[in-house]
């Protein structure tokens, strides 16, 4: 049973595409992983986004989904992610992590399911129990959602 859903944001919850014009910053979000992420919370599994780098439009899109946590720019993502279990009471198993990159390999390694993304990198993708066919921000964490909902419902 997953009851933790977290996930890196720029490349995994997007594209990876950054739109900066110097006076601010502007992301792309898919719908449908949103809609992904308000059915698994739904569903009482908690999402959350943990960013190494801090950025105005993941808060807002933190805060429009109602996630459960968003720790927007942070130099330790596996530190985060068991201090969230411990707050929350959530064992190691009961954590899906999902990301694109070198620097999520720790949390995919360390959570009870791995995911990442189609288009990760290698060794993020090798570190997986689950690699996505979506891509990064165009419905890969919708497939997550999906495939975490038919595990918690044992299919």
């Amino acid at each position: 049973m997953i009851r933790l859903f977290a996930m890196d944001v720029d490349g995994t919850l997007t594209d990876g595409g950054i739109y900066m014009d110097g006076a601010r910053e502007l992301k792309r979000f898919d719908v449908k992983d949103g809609q992904g992420i308000a059915n698994l919370l739904k569903s009482g599994v908690k999402v959350a986004f943990i960013s190494g780098r801090y950025s105005e439009p993941t808060q807002q899109r933190a805060d429009n989904l109602h996630i459960s946590c968003c720790i927007n720019g942070t130099a330790d993502k596996l530190k985060e992610l068991r201090r969230l279990c411990g707050e929350w009471q959530i064992a190691q198993s009961e954590v899906a992590f999902a990301g694109d990159d070198t620097p999520d390999i720790e949390c995919i390694e360390w959570a009870g399911l791995g995911i990442a993304v189609s288009d990760a990198h290698p060794l993020a993708a090798a570190a997986a129990d689950f690699v996505t066919k979506a891509p990064g921000g165009r419905g890969a964490i919708r497939e997550s959602a999906e495939y975490i909902t038919k595990i918690n419902n044992g299919e």
